[in-house]
Order: structure tokens, then sequence, then C-alpha cells
């Protein structure tokens, strides 16, 4: 896998068509760059949900609490293939595709990056294990406690949004 820093995203068009490509510090610093993503919600049988704690190292939203699942497609990759990579990469969870919920696409879009993430869902109670130079903490919460945290800072802006949406799609 490329580093961080050379990490190449496709540049999709509102159709969501592929229209170029560019490095991944173009991407990151220029909104006009759309790219895309996939996220992972994994939940435990319990119903609790799995969030990753940033690590302070990361250049967006360092050391706050966002999605166990997080990653952009690599060029010429699909959005099931990048969720099931990036399980593997980020919480050690090899997964078959069917094991996946498609669940909505959401588009994020802010002074530093525009996105289309698919997300998607699985129930796993573990083991997990995090790479420690992008993860800092993997736990489940509680929907009391996501609650009683979300509005406060520690969760990065785009799982506040995520969550809004899983929790209206788990409503229905």
């Amino acid at each position: 896998m490329p580093t961080t820093h050379g990490e190449m995203f496709e540049i999709i068009n509102d159709a969501g068509e592929v229209i170029g490509i560019a490095p991944r510090r173009c991407c990151h610093g220029n909104p006009a760059l759309r790219h895309r993503a996939a996220h992972v919600v994994v939940m435990a049988s319990d119903g609790r949900v799995l969030l990753q704690k940033r690590s302070p190292h990361k250049d967006i939203q360092p050391g706050k609490w966002d999605s166990a699942v997080g990653g952009h497609l690599q060029p010429g990759e699909d959005f099931h293939a990048a969720a099931l990579r990036e399980m593997a990469e980020e919480i050690g969870v090899n997964a078959e595709a069917g094991q996946l919920e498609q669940l909505f696409d959401m588009s994020i879009c802010n002074q530093l990056e525009s996105e289309v993430a698919r997300v998607f869902a699985i129930t796993c109670d573990g083991p997990f294990t995090a790479p420690a130079d992008e993860i800092d903490e993997l736990r489940f919460w509680s929907w009391p406690d996501i609650n009683a945290a979300n509005g406060t800072g520690v969760f990065t802006p785009n799982l506040e949004n995520e969550l809004a949406l899983l929790h209206q799609h788990l409503a229905h």
C-alpha cells in the first residue's frame, strides 16, 4: 500500500464518474477535488458501536473519535473492496463482501475536502488490532454514551453526521 502522503485519489464529478486523479496532499486542502471513501460501522452483537480514536499525527481531525473503519478508495477500487481492505488494515478483521450490509451514501464537504462516502455495516465482537501509528484506541460505545458525547467536540464532524444518518437508518 502507498504511504499516506503518496496516496492517489480518483477525482469524481457530480454524477460519481471518475474524471481524473490527484495526490492526497492536493485533495486534502482543495474541496473542488471530490473523491471517494468507504466507511464501515462495526457493531457489537449487543448493539454498541465500535469507534476509533484517531492518532494525534493524522492530517485531518487528529485525536478525535471517528468511525471504526474509514478510508479512501485506491484508483480502480470499488467501495466494497475498499471497505474490506480498510477493515483488515485498520482493525485487523478479514471479512467477506457478503458480511457487509450497504447502508447509505453521504457527502462530506468542508474547507479541507469533498468526498462521497459509502457506509457499510457489519456485526463483529472482535478481536481487533489497530496500527498504533494511525489509531490511538478502539472501543465500543453505547448509544447513551454516544448521545452524551455528541456535540462536545470529541467526535469528528463527519462521525457526528454519520451517526445521525445511522440512527435514522436504524429507526426504520
